[in-house]
């Protein structure tokens, strides 16, 4: 077994795909840098980031899988899942050996069949992030909003919000991941913050506008109001809300 460290990005894994079809390594496995260390008996050879070899890669399953076919990579890549570069890895091989075949319809493949369902858990997941965030205004007329998501769906949202809300600065933060996305009115970039979460929890912190306050309290109770008890369907509101998503919901927190 060759094992090859990487530093956890999809570029990344890709340079390392191109290494292994350079170098024909043996029995590859992929792990990431901070596996790596933590594994004492282990020396694995650490793959740098190149982005010639990436594209390079890229460009090559373009060709073979299509833009559906690479979407699926990076929906699985985007799951976190444990051993997901080898199981990438496996597919990209199978389609390297099986040029003009489409293989990610192959669902009698293993790999192929688990990339099927990541790509589908991954993309409900940013369906519902896309329907179930909430911004809030905070002090400097920026819209804010947290999140902490099943799988790394950050990316895949923003241009959702970059074309509804075009015209305010935001700010959406992934809690679990400390990592988010910043849009100034004309571009978005990643960012990192020293976040305080009791503050952003806190309805009474100094952080949030007077008149985001006083719509919230307003929303929630125009919610409670309109909310008819005796048709209540709690089952049925689970289906469409589930219980994990309403802490992202205004109607769902208390005053």
């Amino acid at each position: 077994m060759t094992l090859l460290s990487y530093d956890s990005t999809f570029e990344g894994l890709l340079t390392v795909v191109f290494e292994i079809f350079e170098f024909k390594y043996p029995n590859p496995k992929i792990i990431k840098d901070s596996e790596a260390q933590q594994n004492l008996f282990a020396n694995p050879i650490e793959i740098i980031t190149d982005g010639e070899k990436a594209d390079r890669v890229m460009k090559k399953l373009r060709q073979q899988l299509g833009s559906d076919g690479i979407r699926s990579l990076i929906f699985s890549f985007l799951s976190e899942k444990d051993g997901i570069e080898d199981l990438l890895f496996d597919v990209i091989n199978y389609a390297v050996k099986n040029p003009g075949k489409d293989i990610l319809n192959d669902y009698s493949n293993d790999a192929v069949l688990q990339i099927a369902k990541l790509t589908k858990s991954v993309g409900r997941e940013k369906h519902r992030m896309e329907a179930f965030v909430r911004f809030e205004l905070l002090k400097d007329d920026i819209y804010f909003a947290k999140i902490e998501p099943d799988f790394d769906v950050l990316t895949l949202i923003l241009k959702h919000f970059r074309n509804r809300y075009q015209d305010q600065k935001w700010l959406i933060y992934d809690l679990r991941r400390k990592y988010g996305v910043y849009y100034d009115l004309e571009n978005t970039e990643i960012v990192t913050l020293d976040l305080d979460i009791k503050n952003f929890n806190d309805k009474g912190s100094l952080v949030f506008s007077e008149a985001e306050i006083e719509y919230q309290k307003l929303w929630a109770e125009y919610f409670d109001h309109t909310n008819i008890k005796e048709r209540k369907n709690k089952k049925l509101h689970l289906q469409h809300v589930p219980k994990r998503y309403w802490r992202y919901l205004t109607e769902k927190k208390s005053f």
